[in-house]
């Protein structure tokens, strides 16, 4: 077994259990912010660099940076779904509104200069087209085994999107490389422990997660030819670091100014 392949095994469904811990600790906001981080496309993108190549990668960069959309079709759909269903029909109505942004993404290859100022204006304006999280009864049971179901579905989405890589093409890799995974086990045991107002409020707090995760995308998709793979994860990943801990900020400055009034 070499070492890409423990790294796809082991990392992703790592650093999946580190955000679900943190989650629980403060709040579905904090995890949907969290999960928003490169954490798993990050690694997908990586190792697709390592197999491909690094002009391979940079594409697939441009192709996760617009399945930002995608996300952001999951996370509206399934918010609006959980303000009357329960987990079962929101998952499916958000894949359904995920799989039509897909589709509309692959009729054509984006490029970084079309991709990133899109990105960047749906990021703006989604928080207005999410519900208000209306408090509702939550359900106290909780899968003990939850903690290992997110790992697994993590390491599952890693091998397969990587093992495919080559016949997908760099373009519908990246947009793969940012299938769901986390916001789908993230959202569903939210959903079924604590209720859909949870729910709401977890996808919300990943908008905010996604400015990170944009900046880490175009970053990579534009130093990955120039400087070689280990340079542009580096800047790539210091970048994303760096507006991920300035939104928080903001959070917290706004939450702040939201109880004062």
């Amino acid at each position: 077994m070499n070492a890409v392949l423990l790294l796809k095994l082991f990392l992703v469904p790592l650093l999946i259990a580190l955000v679900t811990l943190a989650g629980r600790r403060w709040g579905p906001g904090v995890a949907g912010w969290l999960s928003a981080f490169p954490v798993v496309a990050g690694p997908i993108l990586f190792f697709i660099a390592v197999e491909q190549g690094a002009n391979f990668a940079a594409n697939a960069a441009v192709g996760t940076l617009s399945a930002v959309l995608a996300m952001l079709a999951f996370g509206i759909s399934y918010a609006w779904a959980a303000r009357r269903y329960d987990w079962p029909a929101s998952l499916a109505l958000a894949y359904a509104g995920y799989a039509a942004a897909v589709f509309v993404l692959s009729l054509r290859d984006a490029t970084l200069m079309i991709a990133a100022p899109v990105v960047f204006a749906a990021l703006l304006l989604a928080p207005r087209f999410y519900p208000e999280a209306r408090n509702t009864a939550a359900v106290t049971s909780k899968p003990a085994n939850d903690m290992l179901l997110r790992m697994a579905a993590g390491a599952m989405l890693v091998l397969l999107v990587t093992h495919f890589a080559a016949h997908l093409g760099p373009g519908l890799s990246g947009v793969f490389a940012m299938f769901p995974v986390m916001g789908t086990v993230l959202v569903l045991f939210t959903h079924r422990s604590a209720g859909g107002a949870a729910a709401i409020r977890l996808l919300r707090g990943m908008v905010f997660g996604f400015y990170a995760f944009s900046i880490f995308c175009m970053v990579l998709a534009w130093t990955l030819p120039a400087t070689g793979i280990g340079m542009a994860f580096l800047w790539s990943v210091l970048a994303a670091a760096v507006v991920q801990a300035l939104t928080r900020v903001w959070l917290t400055r706004h939450t702040l100014a939201q109880g004062a009034r």
